[in-house]
């Protein structure tokens, strides 16, 4: 009875882990907290990948981390497996400012 009692509360105390490690996070959308629950990501990478993000446009592929000073073949291995490149939905911020003043076509 012990040995069983002592199994579940240990699945119970995982459980969360293996909920996170499920949901990967993107890196086209996350913000700074959630880039921060990827191992490997503390606050200082999580700002150069969103400047980076703003500056270039959404990332192509997960290996386009690499772009970003401070993360580089290595580090991205462990990380990998947590991220996503999903869909790429953040413009690029110099076609923002292009098209600011643009009127629509007619």
């Amino acid at each position: 009875m012990r040995r069983f009692l002592r199994s579940l509360i240990l699945s119970l105390a995982l459980c969360p882990l293996a909920a996170i490690a499920l949901e990967p996070v993107n890196i086209n959308t996350a913000d700074a907290a959630a880039l921060q629950q990827v191992n490997g990501i503390g606050p200082a990478k999580a700002k150069a990948i969103i400047e980076y993000r703003k500056e270039h446009g959404p990332f192509a592929t997960i290996d386009d981390l690499t772009k970003v000073p401070g993360i580089g073949e290595k580090s991205l291995a462990h990380m990998k497996p947590q991220l996503t490149a999903g869909t790429a939905t953040t413009a690029p911020a110099s076609t923002a400012k292009n098209n600011k003043g643009s009127k629509p076509a007619k």
